[in-house]
């Protein structure tokens, strides 16, 4: 499928994302109306692994420069990270929750659980619950996450055991996942990028 036609499929999706597609602030770019860059930077992305222009990359077309680089990061951290595919996918639910990121969440369930996440830690992470029956690498990585996000800096105690069991390669790419897909959920928030309804995430309350 070529260019042109992978836009066109994203633009026919709209309409079946339901009431929320109505409150999409930055919805696809046609093919006709964008620039040379953005045609470039969509190409670009498409011909990679990810192989469409879907989700948080719709809105950050806006800015093509920005989401070329932006998006060969999350090329790395995504695919190839020190952290393997089952803890990856794990800390991309885990930010995604954080942020009530419905499209993120949508995308990366099924992934998770594919990469070996059991359903009942998919489940309390949606809900907001410390998983029962985490690995010691999901252990560590949960307390990492909770500690960075809501406390903007991680404990002598947790800083420790990561590196001791990840490495600090891993403690870095650790960093760099969550602080990627933090990114693609507030592009995503702020563009109200639609996704697949019912929508599986409730709102935390503030």
């Amino acid at each position: 499928m070529n260019f042109f036609k992978l836009v066109l499929a994203a633009c026919a999706l709209l309409p079946a994302l339901g009431k929320a597609a109505a409150q999409d602030r930055m919805p696809p770019i046609p093919a006709d109306k964008m620039t040379d860059a953005q045609k470039k930077a969509a190409a670009e992305l498409i011909a990679g692994p990810r192989g469409a222009l879907v989700g948080p990359f719709i809105p950050l077309l806006r800015s093509p420069e920005f989401m070329s680089r932006l998006q060969k990061t999350g090329e790395y951290l995504r695919f190839n990270s020190a952290l393997g595919s089952k803890l990856n996918e794990f800390v991309i639910l885990v930010t995604a929750r954080i942020w009530t990121q419905q499209f993120e969440w949508s995308a990366h369930a099924s992934l998770a659980l594919k990469a070996g996440v059991n359903q009942e830690i998919i489940d309390a992470v949606r809900d907001g619950r410390r998983p029962i029956g985490m690995d010691e690498n999901q252990e560590i990585a949960y307390d990492f996450l909770m500690e960075l996000h809501h406390n903007h800096s991680v404990s002598d105690a947790i800083y420790g055991r990561a590196v001791k069991k990840l490495g600090e390669q891993g403690v870095i790419d650790l960093v760099g996942l969550t602080g990627y897909y933090t990114m693609l959920s507030m592009v995503m928030n702020v563009a109200r990028t639609p996704a697949p309804e019912p929508l599986p995430l409730v709102p935390f309350p503030h």
